[in-house]
């Protein structure tokens, strides 16, 4: 019997008219979209593989799924074929709970530098091990990366291939690194298209490239925070919930334990919003040094991180995994679990002795409360574009971010504020930067008269059944 000849013409059309594509038909589409970009790399004709998609049906057929959406059957079909499009991490030879946490995007979103050390520490402390194999990525638009942040720290790899990255999780329990070009190659090629054309914000683009990935570390268990709010890619609880349950569905699906948290993203989280500094306040945290404004960051860390030990089943309940959370990141054995993987990363640990020195802007300047009043809201998308016009984040893919730009929230909304008192204190390695991003935050910032309702960190929880 000869084998069915699939062309990507006859894909695009199907999808465009809102007809389900078979399970073939995708992995044809995926696989001849790795099998371009490596003929591109290597300088190979057409012909010598197997058939290719054009830049152009690539943009197409994303353009048709974002029209057409697709079906939880073709939303599996996607994730998987992209997730075994290069090499996988094999997590058996660790015989451990392999359990990550994934963020959708925010502002002063740091909190995988406080749930790794975390969770590496309940996985060193007997009981049922767990290992974290934490792949992360770097700034996108307005939002802040893990990868930047960690690569402030001198010396720090974060380009491990998966066999380092398997050596460091047998050492110390977690490995914080970037994606390795042969890890779902598929992703970054589609990731860079979504960027060109227009269909960044699909749910079901936006799931199948985080799962993808997440699935092909091996994992057991995922805790995915999908954010909600102005900072949030998905700004309404409606959307940010259809995403969650699509992602929820397609982990378990796959056979790993997955929930995801809707939480707040309507302001920073935390005191700082930027590379070092959001560091600086982790390692403040693990050092036991509290301060005020990083009140939520640590409600939130501690409940992700419950629910990754729930999972895990180092805690009877989410909640007694939020209290053992707390309780790790109080005794000092998440700090020594931190000082552990960045020293087996090779980072250079003695600029934790004092992270408010290694703080070195060249610039500063202060926005100040213009009246007496209550902080009633911001834009927090036009904080994180200030954050990143300072220097912290990326206008393209590849360009270099500053290690020091930044901001300090002074206030969060709610808080009452006399006129003259500060509420941002902005960081930057270029004085002439420093004008812009002051006139953003400037603009966005409203001060009311009555205080506003105080929303909720946690919105809703998601989870199978």
């Amino acid at each position: 019997m000869r084998d069915v000849v699939i062309h990507p013409i006859d894909v695009l059309l199907k999808k465009r008219d809102g007809e389900e594509l078979s399970t073939a038909e995708i992995e044809f589409v995926v696989g001849a979209v790795v099998r371009g970009n490596a003929r591109e790399d290597s300088g190979e004709t057409a012909g010598a593989v197997g058939e290719t998609i054009s830049d152009a049906q690539i943009g197409a057929f994303l353009m048709a799924v974002f029209e057409r959406g697709l079906s939880l059957r073709e939303l599996g079909d996607l994730t998987r074929a992209m997730r075994f499009s290069g090499e996988t991490f094999d997590a058996s030879v660790l015989e451990t709970f392999t359990l990550d946490k994934h963020s959708t995007g925010g502002v002063g979103d740091k909190s995988s530098l406080l749930i790794a050390p975390v969770w590496a520490a309940a996985g060193m402390d007997g009981g049922s091990s767990v290992s974290v194999p934490m792949i992360s990525g770097r700034s996108l638009g307005h939002t802040g990366g893990t990868l930047d942040k960690l690569e402030t720290i001198p010396g720090f790899d974060s380009q491990l291939s998966l066999a380092r990255m398997g050596e460091v999780l047998r050492e110390c329990h977690a490995a914080l690194v970037g994606q390795t070009p042969r890890l779902v190659p598929a992703d970054r090629i589609l990731y860079g298209m979504r960027d060109h054309t227009g269909t960044v914000e699909s749910p079901f683009l936006i799931c199948a490239s985080i799962m993808s990935k997440k699935l092909a570390e091996d994992l057991r268990g995922l805790v995915l925070d999908v954010k909600v709010g102005s900072g949030a890619f998905m700004p309404t609880l409606e959307r940010s919930k259809f995403l969650a349950e699509l992602m929820v569905s397609t982990g378990e699906s796959a056979g790993t334990k997955t929930v995801a948290l809707l939480t707040a993203m309507d302001e920073p989280l935390g005191r700082f919003s930027g590379n070092w500094v959001e560091v600086w306040e982790c390692v403040d945290i693990m050092q036991g040094r509290r301060h005020s404004m990083s009140a939520d960051l640590i409600e939130l860390s501690n409940a992700l991180s419950g629910w990754g030990l729930f999972l895990a089943g180092r805690a009877e309940s989410p909640e007694d995994g939020t209290a053992l959370a707390d309780e790790i990141l109080r005794s000092g054995a998440a700090y020594a679990a931190w000082l552990r993987i960045v020293a087996a990363q090779g980072g250079d640990t003695s600029v934790f002795e004092d992270p408010a020195a290694f703080h070195k802007p060249k610039a500063m300047r202060v926005l100040r409360a213009s009246r007496d009043g209550f902080l009633a809201g911001m834009d927090c998308k036009e904080i994180g574009w200030a954050v990143q016009r300072l220097g912290a984040g990326r206008a393209r893919p590849g360009d270099p971010v500053s290690a020091h730009a930044g901001i300090e929230s002074h206030a969060k909304i709610g808080d009452r504020v006399e006129a003259g008192q500060a509420l941002f204190t902005l960081f930057s390695e270029d004085e002439a930067l420093l004008e812009e991003p002051y006139r953003m935050l400037g603009g966005t910032v409203r001060i009311a008269d009555h205080r506003p309702e105080r929303q909720s960190l946690l919105r809703e929880v998601v989870k199978a059944g």
